[in-house]
């Protein structure tokens, strides 16, 4: 990573009450949940994100630079806002963003295999991640997932005086030491419900168990914030779906026809926990999973035959071209074939829109089509090259065929 002089924070950064969330999956979803759950606190809440900035449902332009994220918050400050909710990538923080802007709660969702490429190991990228918890502001909270081993060596980084709050499904680890457990998950195609122990129970209206788990998160990094357990309980529940994560195309299938998801996973773990979500969604209609995948070029390539395994639950897999920047696509698309080897229904087809229209062809009346990989992208990178491509836009245009 490189090195750069961190700026202190402006003398102002400290009447925004920051929340910032950083992990591997479910970053966006819970920072666009804070969001909604704070604005019962204040508004504007100052949203950053790797969709852009908003000041709560309001896009706000400006550089994706530090100058750029000053001017969003200095905005959100002149508004009357009081409260801000960030995505932190673990990039961003090995370059000293939480020194730059403290955070007085931070949220840890989960760590899994992903960016070794620029991390060059484990251990830096959790390192990386760290960084968010130890410069939290005097006084502040530490929400932490407590079903993820790595959630116990974040807590013993953290300075003294920081409130730990632990969270974690029971589905996902051990859940002995968390104060706020999720026993139950349940969802269909309105959304998902998390039963609560001890507490009533949560309900988003995104679809699948990792949602449940990135809601929990979400809400009490919310409450740690000042937002009141039941009203933020309430305004989680009427928020929309993030865009792209497990994104329905055609909410109401014609007859004959599949649903179709496009979804963002791109790691291993995200990508195997969608197929799940899939399954068993496909399964209470007799219907199977085809899926559409890729890896990313430019990315680390010993975790391409590890997104073939996790892609192995799905009936039928189209391996297909995703960003593969300045690598053959072949290439890649071979390695990812690996983790496939013994899966009885598997294919290559390199041109993405050909693999999508290829899927949904293949399914019909209670079938799920999930394209995985991009979800609300609307590029493509090839070479140095941003190229116009949509999954949603293509899925749809096949189904209307």
């Amino acid at each position: 990573m490189p090195t750069i002089e961190v700026p202190d924070p402006p003398p102002w950064a400290d009447q925004l009450t920051s929340v910032g969330v950083t992990g591997t999956n479910g970053k966006t979803s819970t920072t666009l949940w804070l969001g909604a759950m704070l604005a019962t606190v204040s508004r504007p809440v100052g949203i950053a994100t790797t969709l852009g900035y908003a000041l709560d449902d309001e896009a706000f332009e400006a550089g994706r630079d530090f100058g750029g994220f000053l001017s969003a918050m200095r905005a959100t400050l002149d508004r009357g806002g009081s409260h801000a909710a960030l995505e932190m990538t673990s990039e961003a923080l090995a370059m000293g963003f939480a020194r730059a802007w403290p955070s007085q709660v931070g949220v840890f969702t989960n760590l899994s295999f992903d960016h070794l490429d620029a991390h060059g190991s484990p251990e830096h990228y959790l390192a990386s991640k760290a960084q968010l918890f130890m410069h939290l502001r005097p006084g502040g909270t530490a929400v932490l997932n407590a079903a993820d081993p790595c959630g116990a060596l974040l807590q013993e980084v953290l300075p003294d005086g920081i409130e730990v709050v632990r969270y974690g499904l029971a589905s996902r680890g051990d859940t002995t030491d968390a104060d706020v457990v999720g026993r139950a998950v349940s969802f269909d195609w309105s959304g998902t419900r998390v039963e609560l122990e001890d507490r009533p129970a949560l309900r988003v209206r995104a679809i699948g168990e990792v949602f449940a788990e990135n809601a929990v998160a979400a809400w009490l990094g919310a409450i740690a914030a000042g937002a009141e357990p039941a009203v933020a309980a309430a305004a989680l529940a009427e928020a929309p779906a993030p865009p792209g994560r497990f994104d329905l195309v055609n909410p109401e299938p014609e007859a004959g026809a599949p649903r179709v998801v496009v979804d963002y996973a791109h790691t291993p773990d995200a990508l195997g926990r969608t197929v799940a979500t899939a399954k068993s969604l496909a399964s209470r209609d007799g219907g199977a999973v085809r899926l559409v995948f890729g890896a990313g070029g430019g990315r680390d390539p010993s975790k391409r035959p590890i997104m073939g395994e996790a892609a192995s639950g799905a009936d039928a897999v189209w391996i297909t071209t995703d960003n593969p920047r300045h690598e053959d696509p072949s290439a890649i698309a071979e390695a990812v074939a690996e983790g496939l080897a013994n899966h009885p229904d598997c294919r290559i087809l390199l041109a993405r829109d050909e693999a999508i229209r290829s899927a949904i062809a293949a399914s019909g009346t209670g079938d799920v089509v999930l394209v995985a990989g991009k979800g609300h992208e609307r590029d493509m990178v090839i070479g140095g090259e941003k190229v116009a491509f949509s999954d949603g836009e293509i899925a749809l245009a096949a189904l209307r065929r």
